[in-house]
């Protein structure tokens, strides 16, 4: 799901400067990490040969290593019977969902949340035929807030602090500041 007003302040007019060279992209160690949503879109899996077409859930997991390096992982939750599982699975680690009980998932609320996963390496050929390393979630782990690090992250938010609905909060002694009444 694609937060229009963010968007509009990231485009970009054909005579701006550019300066962010990216990362280097190293994958996290195997292991369990925090992660959070950072992005989230209805998409449709077209069918394989294992999953017939259906809509999926693709989502964008960026998981925090101790020593300050993030990874980040795609994840499809596919909406389907047969991977009902792991939409428990996912929602249970957010917090949403507890186990064994019926659950509708609101969809609206899985943006910036934050929630636990083993995450594995997978190795696989990118476009030019090289040989690549990637972290993927091996599987998601129930929701425990004791496990949970202050949200410092403001990156999906352009450096404004945000709330759990992701709209930006403003601070009390601003107000003044304002430019209408």
């Amino acid at each position: 799901m694609v937060d229009n007003n963010n968007a509009q302040d990231m485009c970009m007019d054909w005579d701006d400067s550019i300066q962010n060279d990216g990362n280097d992209f190293t994958p996290l160690p195997e292991g369990d990490y925090v992660f959070k949503v950072t992005a989230f879109e209805r998409a449709r899996h077209p069918g394989s040969a294992n999953l017939p077409p259906c809509n999926k859930a693709a989502l964008t997991l960026t998981a925090y290593g101790e020593d300050g390096k993030t990874s980040r992982v795609f994840c499809d939750l596919f909406l389907y019977r047969t991977m009902e599982w792991k939409m428990s699975a996912f929602f249970r680690s957010i917090g949403q969902k507890k186990h064994g009980e019926k659950f509708t998932p609101d969809w609206n609320k899985v943006l910036n949340q934050r929630g636990r996963a083993h995450f594995k390496f997978v190795e696989y050929k990118d476009k030019n035929g090289d040989d690549r390393t990637k972290n993927e979630v091996d599987k998601f782990l129930d929701y425990d807030e004791s496990l949970m690090p202050p949200d410092t992250d403001k990156s999906t938010s352009g450096g404004m602090e945000v709330d759990e609905n992701g709209f930006m909060k403003i601070p009390d002694d601003a107000a003044d500041e304002l430019p209408f009444n």
